[in-house]
């Protein structure tokens, strides 16, 4: 074997590794309360947005908010985006995706909160978000993923570190239809 050969060889052995230990991440967040208002947020202590397992925890924390009073979820959000806030177009699909009284969506996230129930999740709030092989394919960015009570495939939220090693929300694909729960669900 080659000298090359033997450097490859350690190369795919790194890299596999690295792929099975980041396959395998997973994170679980728990709140006696979903925070009401930004100073709420702010003093829990997943605020710290050290990981961005963090800044994904409250980003499902914000969109609740939103869905119960869309200011606050708005200042939420603009906080979690760190020096990129909601534009426009951002906006408007927060409306739209809430217009036809889908605020239960991103309950559907915590554990136990099923169309069986109307998405009313456990108390208290709990909430697993994970990684896959690729998840940090782009560097300075990590996209994780998360399972919904009403979904049968994982949803992903993509966040940015900055340059202290804090992470932002950069963008969120938690927002899709799920099924409706059995009190809006007319063949139930």
């Amino acid at each position: 074997m080659s000298i090359f050969d033997k450097l490859k060889q350690e190369a795919v052995s790194a890299a596999s590794k690295k792929l099975q230990s980041l396959g395998n991440q997973k994170e679980t967040f728990t709140f006696s309360a979903l925070p009401e208002s930004l100073a709420q947020m702010q003093a829990l202590p997943e605020a710290a947005l050290d990981t961005p397992f963090q800044t994904a925890a409250l980003t499902v924390c914000a969109l609740c908010a939103y869905a119960a009073e869309p200011e606050i979820g708005v200042e939420m959000l603009n906080w979690l985006r760190g020096p990129r806030p909601l534009g426009g177009h951002e906006l408007s699909f927060l409306k739209d995706r809430f217009r036809d009284e889908k605020y239960y969506i991103p309950f559907s996230y915590f554990k136990g909160a099923v169309p069986e129930n109307n998405y009313t999740p456990d108390e208290p709030f709990t909430l697993t978000l994970y990684t896959n092989p690729y998840s940090d394919d782009n560097e300075g960015y990590m996209k994780l993923f998360i399972d919904s009570g009403g979904a049968d495939n994982a949803r992903s939220i993509v966040l940015r570190m900055r340059g202290d090693g804090k992470w932002f929300l950069w963008e969120e694909f938690l927002l899709p239809d799920i099924r409706p729960p059995k009190s809006a669900d007319p063949w139930a």
